[in-house]
């Protein structure tokens, strides 16, 4: 049976759901097992990138308000935004306190931009596609590019603490995670921007594959 262009989108948003809402359960558990704030954040990021994809669904379906537009766009730079906070929690008091200010005020800005622009449907063919009004474009770009960096850094840091392990074993196994942490978090940064680019078509495939990184990493 060959699949229509909306099964495929159907097909590959649900299977992507799945994925990203059992590792955010999992996330959840370690949280919820060490108290531990890192965890706290990385499951809020995966369980808002459940809820982006869920929506996802919801457009390949030819359901589409102006509110659930606006709750994607915000969803999408929000989920790299609260994975940055888990890795934040890796370096320093003061970078710490500082990425916290800076969150709230980009989160508030972001919310609010959407009072003074409308986006319109840029559903096409049953996925994200079109042009961003310029305001949303940026209020996107200043959250996602410096949570991109954090977490980026924060990896990388990790890594060469790594390095403090004599065990050749675990030193590997540290290394290979947050190398699959880093590939995810990246691909899962641009998703959000391809169909800007004109590629919807790959939004869905760097989802997917950003999940399954993740789950490398993380699990």
């Amino acid at each position: 049976m060959i699949l229509t262009l909306q099964g495929i989108v159907l097909l590959s948003t649900v299977v992507i759901t799945i994925l990203s809402a059992v590792l955010a359960f999992f996330l959840t558990l370690k949280y919820i097992k060490l108290k531990s704030k890192n965890y706290l954040f990385w499951s809020l990021g995966l369980w808002l990138f459940t809820v982006g994809v869920v929506l996802e669904v919801l457009f390949a379906f030819g359901l589409y308000s102006e509110v659930m537009i606006d709750s994607y766009l915000t969803i999408v730079a929000l989920l790299v935004e609260a994975l940055a906070l888990g890795s934040v929690q890796f370096l320093g008091k003061t970078v710490k306190k500082i990425y916290y200010i800076y969150a709230i005020i980009t989160t508030v800005a972001m919310i609010s931009s959407f009072f003074f622009v409308r986006v319109g449907n840029i559903i096409a063919n049953y996925v994200v596609f079109g042009l961003l009004p310029l305001l949303t474009t940026v209020m996107s770009s200043i959250i996602t590019f410096p949570a991109a960096a954090i977490i980026i850094v924060s990896a990388y840091l990790t890594i060469r603490r790594s390095r403090a392990y004599t065990d050749k074993n675990v030193r590997r196994h540290k290394n290979l995670q947050m190398s699959s942490i880093i590939a995810g978090v990246v691909v899962v940064s641009i998703a959000g921007t391809l169909y800007i680019a004109a590629y919807p078509e790959l939004l869905y495939w760097s989802e997917f594959f950003g999940i399954l990184l993740l789950w490398l990493g993380f699990i």
